[in-house]
């Protein structure tokens, strides 16, 4: 019996490429908090299963769209110029990475979390679920 072929790698920069095609959901480039999100972008991307990895793309585009309007309202009460960013702003919302985080968030919250807190101070994570909302607020 031949096993299975290996799950297809997930390429960073094809799922940052992806992300970044939302523009109603990320921020422009120079407005950016950090510049460079890959260490979040590569832990959201340890979180997708090997199972899940072929069509993912197409997945994550689906979930950003489904979630347009909920992603509109993050960046519009959270996002720079918000006043939320004036008390302690959420760093992430409006970046490129975010989505592909919400979308693991949404998917497999206990396999990101165990990911994240292996990898990343959990601040980051815990600021963009309080900004995203309650359905992904897991309880300690």
């Amino acid at each position: 019996m031949e096993e299975p072929a290996p799950a297809p790698a997930l390429d960073a920069k094809d799922v940052l490429a992806a992300a970044e095609h939302f523009p109603w959901a990320v921020v422009a480039p120079g407005e950016r908090r950090w510049p460079d999100g890959g260490d979040f972008l590569d832990v959201a991307l340890s979180a997708v299963r090997p199972e899940e990895r072929e069509g993912y793309i197409e997945r994550l585009e689906a979930f950003v769209e489904q979630h347009r309007a909920r992603l509109e309202e993050m960046l519009r009460t959270h996002g720079l110029g918000s006043r939320s960013a004036s008390h302690g702003p959420c760093a992430q919302v409006g970046q490129p990475e975010t989505l592909v985080i919400l979308g693991r968030a949404e998917a497999a919250p206990f396999l990101l979390r165990g990911q994240w807190e292996e990898e990343l101070e959990t601040v980051f994570r815990d600021d963009l679920e309080f900004a995203w909302g309650p359905r992904i607020r897991l309880s300690r």
